[in-house]
């Protein structure tokens, strides 16, 4: 039995497909997987967030041949067999606390623990970085979703009290630390409950905005460019090739900002501003904020945090805001109030806990 957490971003946001940087950290909410071997190559889905049972022949595994729900569980077998690791038919059992369609990872996670108990089912060794790769895998290749490897990364290699930077382009990772707690602070998540959808031709447009400024620029992805303004001028025929590549190359450099006050003892709420200046990127350059995402982050800045932002891939889902520990209870009132009066669905308000990656339960946890 495996339990993978969902994660939220601190700043970094759709940088990861560049080979860029990123910096999430694990939530104390996820996706837990048991799965059983079956003596035949049947692979039986169930989860408690779907009243339908998913099965599938483990011969006719591929794309599009499964409900999408399940799709995760089934693209992590199709994975895990092609890379040479003997995985039979297995009924596998989700259960999640962690919101669907909420910006918060809840596939990644799905894929995390599911991968972890059908390793373990079939006594198969999986260490961190190659779960990262066959779940990320899954997801380009079996679901459809051509992300970056930021979710399936944080989900297995985040540790508590810190976020997970990650140069994608190397494969370097460290933990740095966010303290929270000892210096007062809160990241509130605040879920709009305006559900994204990644798969929809929306997040793979970005990408190939992205790939289309690069190879204007001459290089292989927007990461390999060292000098911002040459760039954009360069770009400046234009305007929404200008304006991704504008999003990825100052992300990055806030990433590294961030990381920087972090490491450097400063208090954390120094990195407020730089949240704030992410989600106005995200909003006017990548054009993936939306009405609530915008509502979300003015409410809580308007109220008192410290900065703001949108976390995951956007055109709905979830933000983060910076907040004195003692102000996050008038602050989410502040959002909800703010909701109510725009007419908006009420949104979902919790305190994100820095908390550790995918690990294995024992039965009695």
């Amino acid at each position: 039995m495996w339990t993978a957490p969902g994660r939220v971003n601190l700043i970094g946001e759709h940088t990861d497909y560049n080979n860029g940087f990123v910096l999430p950290f694990a939530l104390p909410l996820g996706v837990t997987a048991r799965a059983t071997r079956r003596d035949d190559d049947v692979l039986r889905v169930t989860s408690t967030d779907f009243t339908e049972v998913a099965e599938v022949h483990l011969s006719h595994l591929e794309p599009g041949g499964i409900p999408a729900w399940a799709a995760y569980v089934a693209g992590v077998a199709w994975s895990l067999r092609r890379a040479g690791h003997h995985i039979g038919g297995a009924d596998v059992s989700l259960e999640s606390d962690l919101p669907v369609g909420a910006g918060l990872s809840s596939s990644a996670a799905v894929e995390c623990a599911a991968a972890g108990a059908l390793a373990d089912a079939y006594g198969c060794e999986l260490p961190p970085h190659e779960m990262v790769r066959l779940c990320h895998e899954a997801e380009n290749q079996f679901v459809g979703v051509p992300s970056g490897m930021l979710d399936q990364s944080a989900s297995v290699l985040c540790r508590a009290g810190h976020v997970l930077f990650l140069d994608v382009r190397s494969g370097e990772t460290r933990q740095v630390p966010l303290p929270l707690r000892e210096q007062q602070l809160t990241v509130l998540v605040i879920d709009t409950r305006a559900s994204h959808r990644l798969a929809d031709g929306e997040y793979a447009k970005r990408r190939q905005e992205c790939e289309r400024a690069a190879e204007r620029l001459g290089v292989s992805s927007l990461r390999e460019i060292a000098g911002i303004d040459d760039a954009l001028r360069r770009l400046a025929d234009d305007d929404v090739l200008r304006r991704r590549a504008k999003h990825v190359l100052t992300e990055n450099a806030r990433v590294e900002q961030t990381v920087a006050v972090l490491e450097s003892g400063a208090p954390a709420s120094e990195i407020g501003p730089l949240l704030t200046a992410s989600h106005i990127s995200l909003r006017d350059d990548f054009e993936v904020s939306s009405a609530e995402l915008d509502l979300a982050v003015e409410a809580s800045l308007a109220s008192g945090a410290h900065g703001a932002r949108m976390t995951g891939g956007g055109f709905g889902g979830s933000t983060i805001a910076l907040v004195g520990a003692e102000a996050a209870h008038s602050i989410g009132d502040a959002v909800l109030a703010a909701f109510a009066a725009a007419g908006m669905h009420e949104p979902r308000l919790f305190p994100a806990v820095p908390s550790d990656g995918a690990h294995r339960l024992d039965q009695d946890d």
